[in-house]
């Protein structure tokens, strides 16, 4: 029997004014749960612009404790519409300590868990390891009334490895909060072959692994303070794909968008039935893939 996760999506063209973005978010939350949304998923540093096209320390005023007013606003979010709510935080840890975190917050307000960063990247205009601390909490998923969330974060989705470590650890869905998008100077033609790189990849994680993945980017152009560059256009392309890789939904690259997309959690099961990967793993025989690289 089919087990429907109405799962929602909310794409979203940032700006600097971080209560205007919230506010919307919220509407956009509010709505979502009035279309029957159980879990609503946001993309990478929602509140904000994607402060890591420059380093500059004044940016780190952006990051925000956990719990705090930021938090709390969510919290309320969650309990107010009984949502189970997936955000993505620039979490103040500590003086001069940052992660980039994914907090899940349960339909009653509380914390279900939170997932920092795992993998950081340091590319032109993507300067993350400048601001945040790779994670220590390791790829556990997170237990929540809608089910076991295997929530990682942009730069995560190019790795096999997490992917399979939260499949492993009894995930039942693939969740990437996502900022990707493209630099002035790439040609069309590699334009296209980045994005559907990145759509490959994480598809390609659901086929593995035999689970659904919901990937929420973000959209929009954001300007370079520092004026080097002519800053990034986040490409959209939010998707949500079944455990075949099978697309259940695609957004479009140029524009906001929020909806509803059902996903039968039961088909799972079936399709690691017909396609036993996790039974045939040759356990016996990777120990290298701890290693850099093997020479």
């Amino acid at each position: 029997m089919a087990r429907i996760l109405q799962t929602g999506i909310i794409q979203q063209n940032n700006t600097a004014d971080i209560e205007d973005n919230k506010n919307r978010l919220a509407k956009k939350i509010r709505e979502l749960a009035a279309q029957g949304a159980e879990l609503i998923v946001n993309q990478e540093l929602h509140d904000s612009l994607y402060f890591c096209q420059v380093e500059t320390t004044d940016n780190c005023n952006l990051a925000i404790n956990i719990p705090s007013s930021t938090t709390d606003f969510y919290a309320s979010l969650a309990k107010e519409l009984k949502v189970v709510i997936v955000t993505s935080l620039f979490e103040r840890r500590a003086p001069g300590l940052y992660h980039n975190t994914a907090v899940v917050f349960e339909k009653d307000g509380s914390i279900a868990g939170k997932y920092r960063k795992m993998h950081i990247p340091d590319d032109p205009a993507y300067y993350e390891k400048f601001y945040f601390t790779p994670g220590d909490l390791g790829f556990e998923p997170i237990n929540t009334s809608v089910g076991r969330l295997g929530v990682l974060v942009c730069w995560d989705q190019w790795y096999p490895e997490a992917a399979r470590l939260m499949a492993l650890r009894g995930a039942e869905i693939l969740i990437y909060p996502t900022a990707i998008g493209w630099e002035s100077s790439d040609t069309l033609d590699e334009q296209a072959r980045q994005r559907e790189a990145w759509i490959t990849i994480q598809r390609a994680h659901a086929v593995a692994n035999g689970l659904p993945v919901v990937s929420v980017n973000r959209v929009g152009h954001e300007p370079d303070p520092s004026g080097n560059t002519n800053g990034i256009l986040f490409w959209g392309s939010s998707f949500v794909a079944g455990p075949q890789g099978e697309f259940l939904f695609n957004a479009p690259s140029d524009a906001e968008i929020e909806t509803v997309i059902d996903i039968d959690m039961q088909r799972s099961e079936n399709v690691r039935r017909w396609w036993p990967f996790l039974r045939d793993r040759r356990i016996d025989a990777y120990n290298g893939i701890t290693s850099r690289f093997l020479d």
